[in-house]
């Protein structure tokens, strides 16, 4: 029989228990049985507290970030939330954009605040299927805007579908910058929707360089398709929100990748 925890370190366990969830996107009564030397009644009491708190979902034998999901917010309401984040992320990776680049802008609310980002400069081309990011940059912009064409998908304002996927194959840029809808260190970036998931895939494939811009909210939720690994980006703009045990486990994994926290 296991020894209970002191009531004096269950807090500091429970802290635990939701940093090892942002790592591992997934954890296992047996595990954290065995790792805090406590009986699994007790760790079945701290998944209980911490999900009455709203910090995590039970799941049978253990438990999942709150934010697994295959749920997509549309653009509406993903303009509204951590607006001040996304703002200071686009703003760094606009630092990176030189006048003349040839780049691409995935669809979404963080990439749509690097546009604004950009306005001033000159001869960019910018290839999206983001259909607010191509009328924004028509109005107020001289950069050379190319339209993906494809099926809309209603209420997200961008491009899908076998013919986005063929234009895309064609194209050559400088830099892609990308959205996600989730990471964890176990499944890497991830989106709700397949179509866009293959989108995502296809502007990667076209680009030399791959940045992803990912407000920390997103870290430790999945969502229901991956489309990339660390490895298959060269940098990862996010905010301080992320945390220094996940910063070190993302460094741990990828040599290659630059992370930048803003």
């Amino acid at each position: 029989m296991k020894n209970e925890a002191p009531a004096l370190f269950a807090e500091e366990r429970k802290e635990k228990i939701l940093e090892l969830l942002e790592e591992n996107s997934k954890i296992l009564v047996p595990e954290l049985s065995e790792l805090f030397e406590v009986s699994q009644v007790t760790i079945r009491g701290y998944l209980r507290e911490l999900e009455s708190e709203g910090k995590l979902r039970r799941t049978h034998g253990g438990a999942i970030p709150v934010g697994k999901s295959a749920y997509e917010q549309d653009s509406l309401h993903k303009s509204i939330a951590n607006i001040a984040e996304k703002q200071r992320i686009a703003i760094a990776a606009a630092a990176s954009v030189e006048d003349g680049d040839t780049i691409a802008l995935d669809t979404g609310t963080t990439t749509l605040e690097l546009a604004k980002a950009i306005t001033s400069r000159r001869q960019l081309s910018i290839v999206t299927n983001d259909l607010k990011i191509a009328a924004f940059l028509e109005d107020n912009s001289d950069a050379t805007v190319i339209v993906i064409g494809g099926t809309i998908r209603r209420g997200f304002h961008c491009t899908t579908g076998p013919m986005a996927l063929a234009t895309f194959k064609d194209i050559n840029v400088d830099t892609a910058f990308l959205a996600a809808n989730g990471f964890s260190l176990e499944h890497g970036f991830s989106t709700p929707n397949v179509d866009h998931a293959e989108i995502k895939k296809s502007i990667m494939g076209m680009a030399a360089r791959r940045v992803v811009l990912m407000d920390s909210s997103k870290i430790g939720k999945i969502s229901f398709i991956s489309f990339a690994s660390l490895h298959d980006v060269d940098k990862l703009i996010t905010d301080s929100g992320i945390g220094k045990r996940v910063t070190e486990a993302i460094e741990a994994q990828s040599d290659n990748l630059e992370l930048q926290i803003v």
